[in-house]
């Protein structure tokens, strides 16, 4: 797998997150080796799901 930042190598890794309100205390995700970028399921989930970049380009486009 290919990082969707920078295009580095992928690993899979098991992350901790004490925090979390779901009651599971890790996930499985990736992370790259060149970045540090981290993806799981939620991550992905959230990114396919997001507003258009609408606000990004706005404050781009007033350059």
């Amino acid at each position: 797998m290919s990082c969707p930042r920078c295009s580095g190598f992928m690993v899979s890794q098991v992350f901790e997150d004490l925090r979390s309100d779901t009651g599971e205390l890790s996930f499985k995700g990736f992370r790259c080796m060149v970045c540090g970028e981290i993806l799981d399921a939620q991550i992905s989930s959230n990114r396919e799901h997001r507003p258009h970049h609408q606000a990004r380009n706005r404050k781009l486009m007033s350059y």
